[in-house]
């Protein structure tokens, strides 16, 4: 009976990770949402930007501190070591649908951009962005970096098992290359509001900082294969080299 109530609670968590992540689609990009990030009555601006730092804040610091190894050795002592990753990525989904009910717009255009072939790439850039996203957790290994596969094999009566470490495709030429399709994703819009210009320096800015902080994490669990591979793949650019330079590589991992 606990194995299979983890099992429902781990797809349960999933399910509404999976519904966010759509309506972030939505929300960042001003399509067809009930909310979005410029939709909404105005307020005075020195409130609403008060009230979207702090709701900022609440996502930067669930978001930091449950991906920590302090945290997640705390929590698994009052809940099954399988329900911790679902358990996270619960406590994200309801960080960020928080943050979409309480945005206060700030509608004041920052630019707009008038042709529409621009238009067109600038939206085309921002789907884009979106699908980075995505292919990038399933490089990484979707079901596992969502809680799924802890779930699963619990189920089964099976032990986990770290994934190895590997450097798939994109991981071959940067290190995030997930975070780069955030970026886009905030970024790339042709209407560019107050508003949509503080959620996209304030999710970069959180993004930088807690690379320091992943990358840390990341070579304390991997030891020298991921210090290795940070020395020689650029966090965000890939470098230009020639093919018979390249060697191979092993590893990548998310914490």
């Amino acid at each position: 009976m606990k194995r299979a109530a983890v099992l429902v609670y781990g797809f349960a968590c999933y399910g509404i990770f999976f519904a966010t992540f759509l309506y972030s689609i939505g929300f960042i990009g001003n399509l067809a949402v009930p909310k979005s990030v410029d939709s909404g009555p105005a307020v005075d601006w020195s409130l609403a930007v008060a009230v979207n730092l702090a709701l900022l804040g609440v996502f930067a610091l669930q978001h930091s501190v449950m991906a920590r190894p302090f945290f997640k050795r705390w929590i698994t002592r009052s809940i099954p070591q399988p329900a911790e990753r679902p358990t996270y990525v619960l406590a994200s989904s309801a960080a960020l649908a928080l943050l979409y009910w309480g945005w206060e717009p700030l509608p004041e255009l920052v630019f707009s951009v008038q042709s529409e072939m621009l238009r067109s790439a600038l939206t085309a850039l921002f789907f884009g962005g979106v699908g980075l996203v995505l292919y990038s957790t399933f490089l990484i290994d979707h079901f596992d970096l969502f809680g799924l596969r802890q779930v699963i094999l619990y189920f089964q009566d099976r032990p986990y098992t770290e994934k190895n470490f590997v450097t798939p495709s994109l991981y071959r030429y940067i290190r995030h290359p997930l975070y780069v399709g955030w970026f886009v994703t905030f970024w790339a819009t042709p209407d560019m509001s107050v508003g949509h210009l503080l959620l996209a320096l304030g999710t970069t800015a959180y993004i930088l900082v807690a690379i320091v902080f992943e990358e840390r994490d990341l070579g304390e669990l991997l030891g020298s294969d991921y210090r290795e591979y940070r020395e020689r793949t650029p966090k965000f650019v890939p470098r230009v080299r020639n093919r018979s330079s390249e060697q191979p590589v092993t590893l990548e991992s998310a914490v």
